[in-house]
């Protein structure tokens, strides 16, 4: 490990140690049942942080696993005589495969959908397990070799075991979320669109989610049961078991190991103090802490309270900006001074993308009626039309995230209608939006390497690729900043990076200077100059036309989803068709000669 990797993992260690100490050193038997429950209760939440805080999917249905995990132990107990220290990994693995198996069909919904699916889950096993007759489930006391059986005579051992505990799940969910698992994780939070056209399979990685996810929370399930020694459906199923993983990581911020910490320490010993003292004239009381902490977090700090810390010490320590940040790696130039690539013949090159007939119909509305042309190796070809002419929804038909009506999409000759985006990100075609997608939360850095996974078999590779692809757009000299904090011509760029970075053969640009003024959009369009006297084949959507005939190949015009015309830019331009449908008679007076 890094000597940086030491530094940040230093708080952990010390907090984990002073927490170990405070615990020694309290004797009363309930506090330190509550002492042990702050670990349990924060691995629980980690569990949860890890499918939905890093991937925005909310579940409700945690206790689904949890619950599993502590029946798995108790009985484990009963009727096979085995140890928690055999069961306990027992109930991780048995956790684990029910959130694969949850997951696969689950996965297909989306936001409440998802979490009311989730929902049902735990609530369907706890009735289950009543019909089942195991209400109640104790576990038998072993007075001959205890410690074999997790058993001490000193509740402060339980609570050691669940610092053990926590400090492994804290190291592991770290691991995950500085690796290509959380990279993708958090991309699929932030924009699943984005990720999908970056080459990220976003079931796979969410089952993968899903099922580490289901194996920590069965694990600690396992070991709850072993602390109350009593087992009953409602205390592991029950719907207060999921608020409180839910609660204690949105509580205390959502996709950082941190969180749940901190909801733990907090809400924990509040609730369970307030249970004690006044549960008995106010049952239910447990709750309403809950409820109160999560509206205290909705309109207070959305994301949890370390977000909300951070982003406050972040805004107090940043620097005044007194300059713009320094020019760009790509020298800056105008669209009419930027040296012009060589046009081709149309018809030359080996022909790379054939799309033929293409067609897609949303109800009684034709998008895209009949489309067909060729895109040729090192080419550029300008996709152009009114609005409403159908021109993103080819793009996205290229791209997966429509499937054809009718029609075929051949890349070098293969068929490609119908694959999903990160199938066709991996078979070599990237792409930018209309709507700028960036991962807001992570650096330029971080929002490049994701694109470069779907090329790099390593980490080390992955950052390479990002860095050259940062480079080639001109953002070497901001690549830590936050994609949160850019411009919107520091966006365009850098999502022309992240597409560059899976070294993709064919480029779809949607509407890249979208948004910029003259300048910024010069700037951009120098880029894509470069880009294309390096011999990248582009396939381009604008309005700008002025950009667009200095820039393209040849032209492909769509009314009404559409093609009118296909042709070289000179030709196109002076069409009748083209001026009455889309340019209109004053291109004609100030057209380019």
């Amino acid at each position: 490990m890094t000597m940086r990797g030491w530094r940040s993992l230093l708080p952990i260690l010390v907090f984990t140690a002073l927490y170990a100490v405070v615990s020694l050193s309290v004797t009363n038997s309930y506090y330190q049942l509550v002492m042990t429950l702050v670990p349990v209760w924060a691995i629980f939440g980690l569990s949860w942080n890890l499918l939905s805080g890093y991937t925005g999917l909310i579940s409700f249905g945690h206790a689904a696993f949890f619950g599993l995990g502590a029946y798995a132990v108790a009985l484990g107990q009963i009727h096979f005589d085995l140890s928690p220290w055999v069961t306990i990994p027992i109930a991780a693995v048995i956790g684990g495969v029910a959130g694969l198996l949850i997951g696969f069909p689950t996965f297909r919904l989306q936001g409440h959908y998802f979490a009311l699916a989730m929902l049902a889950y735990p609530l369907a096993i706890l009735y289950v397990f009543e019909w089942l007759g195991l209400q109640e489930v104790t576990l038998p006391i072993k007075r001959d070799n205890p410690i074999a059986y997790m058993q001490f005579a000193d509740h402060r051992f339980y609570t050691l075991v669940a610092l053990a505990m926590m400090l492994g799940t804290i190291l592991l969910t770290r691991k995950v979320e500085q690796s290509r698992f959380g990279m993708a994780l958090l991309a699929i939070k932030q924009n699943e669109a984005a990720a999908e056209a970056a080459g990220i399979n976003t079931l796979a990685w969410k089952l993968r989610a899903v099922t580490l996810s289901g194996a920590i929370a069965g694990a600690v399930g396992g070991f709850y049961a072993v602390v109350l020694l009593v087992v009953t459906p409602q205390s592991v199923f029950g719907m207060l078991v999921s608020a409180q993983a839910l609660t204690v990581a949105m509580f205390g911020g959502v996709g950082t190991v941190w969180g749940p910490v901190i909801g733990s320490v907090i809400l924990i010993p509040l609730a369970e103090t307030l249970n004690a003292e006044a549960g008995s004239r106010f049952p239910g009381i447990q709750g309403v802490i809950y409820g109160l902490a999560i509206i205290s977090v909705i309109l207070l700090a959305p994301e949890g309270l370390f977000w909300k810390v951070r982003d406050f010490l972040r805004k107090r320590s940043a620097p005044p900006v007194l300059a713009k940040p320094d020019a760009p790696d790509v020298p800056v130039a105008s669209v009419a001074a930027a040296p012009a690539r060589p046009k081709r013949s149309p018809g030359t090159g080996d022909v790379v993308l054939e799309v033929r007939n293409l067609s897609r119909s949303f109800g009684g509305l034709k998008a895209v009626q009949d489309v067909s042309f060729k895109l040729r190796q090192n080419e550029i070809l300008g996709i152009i039309g009114p609005n409403g002419a159908g021109k993103t929804t080819l793009f996205n038909l290229l791209n997966g995230f429509l499937r054809p009506g009718t029609g075929e999409i051949l890349l070098d000759g293969r068929e490609m209608s119908g694959r999903k985006p990160h199938e066709l990100c991996e078979a070599g075609i990237g792409r930018t939006f209309q709507i700028m997608r960036p991962f807001l939360r992570m650096s330029i850095s971080d929002n490049v390497v994701v694109g470069a996974y779907v090329r790099a078999r390593t980490d080390a590779e992955a950052k390479q690729l990002a860095t050259d692809a940062i480079a080639r757009v001109g953002l070497s000299g901001i690549a830590d900043r936050i994609a949160g904090e850019l411009t919107t011509k520091e966006l365009r760029l850098m999502e022309l990076a992240r597409a560059l970075a899976g070294q993709p053969r064919i480029l779809l640009l949607d509407e890249t200077l979208a948004g910029l003024g003259h300048d910024e959009a010069n700037e951009v369009v120098a880029v894509i100059q470069r880009l294309a006297r390096d011999g990248m084949t582009i396939a381009i959507i604008e309005h700008t036309m002025q950009a667009m005939v200095r820039l393209v190949d040849s032209f492909l015009v769509l009314d009404h989803g559409a093609v009118i015309v296909e042709g070289e830019p000179e030709a196109v331009t002076r069409d009748s068709r083209v001026i009455e449908a889309y340019l209109g008679k004053k291109w004609v007076a100030h057209a380019p000669h």
